[in-house]
């Protein structure tokens, strides 16, 4: 039986010269009805394919076109199907983000690797942060704090300092931003069932935006974390090079 595959690229060239190769030789399935989705491009489109396609059952196989390509495959035109069938699958659950604005709104949004909220003006923000319910943290002065996903521990996460997490280990990562107050802590792991609120205190003064997988809401006043196990998304891997493997070499370069 042949393999029905979908591609999809990122706008850039280099993304776009692979996708005509790739479609001549094997062509183009459309993406209702494929066996696997192959996108073409770098870790941030390979998170925009993730979320697009959320709603298809059919795995998603990146091959990296773009910088550093955490979450893609080795980019190679040949022996395309013999790969796919050979891929090993990790399934990924995000995190669902509810944020509040100062104007009253919500803004409902699903982020794969983390979500993080940031300073948005020239001060430092102050964070109260609550788990499950019970206040933890009556005041976080710093330049931000994320909450971040196994899959995601070694994005913006790991770049703040946050530990990696393994693949499974049904674990979140709550990582502080350049943390003024008090100056040393360093954040939280906390188990993939915890309920995270952060509430900003003094708003008008310290204004602070919440990004969900680079997807921004700003001004807000609230945001409610946790993650959203309803939802999963099928990532393959080349065998020896998944995420498990990933996450390990990590710690050692």
């Amino acid at each position: 039986m042949t393999l029905r595959i979908a591609f999809c690229a990122s706008s850039a060239p280099i993304a776009q010269a692979a996708l005509a190769g790739l479609t001549r030789r094997y062509g183009d399935h459309a993406e209702q009805g494929a066996d696997v989705i192959v996108a073409l491009g770098g870790d941030g489109f390979m998170l925009q394919t993730l979320h697009r396609t959320q709603e298809n059952p059919a795995p998603v196989y990146g091959m990296n076109r773009g910088t550093v390509g955490f979450l893609m495959n080795e980019y190679a035109e040949h022996d395309l199907p013999a790969r796919l069938g050979a891929a090993e699958e990790a399934v990924l659950h995000p995190l669902s983000m509810r944020a509040e604005r100062q104007d009253g709104t919500h803004h409902q949004v699903l982020a794969i690797n983390e979500v993080s909220l940031l300073r948005a003006g020239p001060q430092a923000a102050r964070l109260q942060i609550s788990v499950d319910g019970r206040v933890r943290m009556p005041e976080l002065v710093c330049d931000g704090a994320l909450v971040a996903t196994p899959a995601g521990s070694t994005a913006y996460n790991y770049s703040a300092h946050g530990p990696i997490l393994p693949i499974g280990s049904d674990v979140l990562a709550l990582t502080a931003m350049a943390a003024f107050r008090p100056r040393r802590w360093r954040g939280a792991l906390l188990p993939h069932t915890a309920e995270v609120r952060f509430d900003v205190l003094d708003p008008e003064k310290r204004p602070v935006m919440a990004e969900a997988d680079a997807r921004a809401v700003r001004d807000v006043i609230r945001v409610d974390i946790r993650s959203e196990p309803a939802i999963a998304h099928r990532v393959l891997f080349d065998p020896g090079h998944g995420l498990e493997e990933r996450l390990i070499r990590e710690q050692f370069v």
